[in-house]
């Protein structure tokens, strides 16, 4: 059985490429393989490219070229061979996928519900990314909801959880929470989640071709561009950076000073703008969330089961929203990935379409 892969190198994420792979005509013992049918591909995925190797999100699927790897993005994926007793073919699964046609993973913990890649090379990482749901025991999932929970489920989570971080510590005594890339999906969620109850002013922060697009979503107090951010009112306020432009925090921190009270580094969509790591700013430091340990603490607090009823009933409330906010694009094809993957990182993707791929043509 070939296969193929999608294939990008570390020092040049421009630089992607297609090659084939070599799959097992019958699974190993225990092992199970998938045929990866569509995944969703946003920013977020770019943020999975350049973050810091510490969150070793290229471990997840290594490739075989040195120094090249594979981005991981989430879609469904259907059993196609299973030397597992309790995983059977056909089953359909949704999860943290590579850009390929295949994947060969290693079920544990099966029940009803999901189960586990227990991969040797995965394990080190949060178990977060190694669970794959079964579609048939989703209440949630059904065919045409497919698009809406590649591309904002996973990124829900973040805002959910963000959501809570702040709720939790009382805004950390601000009334203003500002979010970098307001038109991000997971800047998007979370402004959603922050203005329900209206606890707080949720401004965003875009770049000026965005701004009629982010003001239509509704759940922004404020709308402003990258050059006009000077222009918020002072007072207690938190930053939420989903846009990783050294240049914008600096000059948020440098606007509020003091009166920052929390500062919160998410995504990192404006990656060629990295820099001035180290550098000392005005007001509170930034800290980077990093939402896997996040949920694990929460977890603890709440137990599993709590968990996914808080998180569950966050997105039955939003999912609407959401549907409404995007036009899904599909594409299909190993050159159709490349492109819209190269469009993803140029940042030349309209805000408003929600890319839902295949490398099957």
């Amino acid at each position: 059985m070939d296969g193929l892969d999608l294939i990008i190198n570390r020092a040049d994420l421009s630089e992607a490429e297609v090659v084939a792979s070599a799959l097992p005509d019958t699974p190993g013992d225990g092992t199970c393989v998938l045929r990866i049918d569509r995944f969703a591909l946003t920013a977020n995925n770019i943020t999975y490219a350049v973050a810091p190797e510490v969150l070793q999100y290229w471990a997840f699927f290594p490739a075989e070229r040195e120094g090249w790897g594979r981005v991981p993005v989430w879609g469904f994926a259907e059993v196609v061979a299973s030397a597992h007793p309790g995983v059977a073919v056909g089953s359909r699964v949704y999860g943290y996928l590579p850009m390929s046609t295949h994947l060969v993973i290693r079920p544990e913990q099966v029940n009803r519900y999901s189960m586990l890649d227990g991969s040797a090379h995965r394990q080190p990482m949060s178990p977060i990314y190694n669970q794959y749901p079964f579609t048939a025991a989703d209440p949630a999932w059904s065919p045409e909801n497919e698009a809406l929970i590649s591309l904002f489920r996973p990124l829900f989570t973040t805002s959910f959880l963000l959501d809570d971080l702040h709720r939790s510590n009382g805004f950390f005594g601000a009334g203003r929470v500002v979010l970098s890339s307001a038109s991000s999906k997971t800047a998007m969620a979370l402004a959603h989640l922050l203005s329900r109850d209206g606890a707080v002013e949720v401004v965003g922060l875009t770049s000026a071709g965005n701004i009629g697009f982010v003001e239509g979503l509704g759940c922004y107090g404020q709308v402003l561009s990258y050059d006009g951010l000077e222009e918020i009112a002072e007072g207690p306020s938190c930053f939420v950076d989903m846009a990783g432009n050294a240049d914008v925090l600096r000059r948020v921190h440098g606007h509020f000073g003091d009166a920052l009270k929390n500062s919160c580094r998410v995504g990192l969509t404006h990656w060629q703008a990295l820099d001035g790591a180290g550098e000392v700013l005005p007001g509170p430091k930034p800290e980077f969330f990093f939402a896997p340990a996040y949920a694990q603490q929460r977890i603890a607090d709440w137990e599993r089961d709590g968990f996914l009823q808080k998180a569950g009933a966050a997105w039955a409330g939003f999912a609407g929203t959401g549907a409404g906010w995007i036009r899904v694009v599909e594409d299909r094809g190993p050159e159709a990935v490349v492109a819209r993957y190269r469009a993803m990182l140029a940042g030349d993707v309209d805000p408003v379409e929600g890319l839902f791929l295949s490398m099957w043509g």
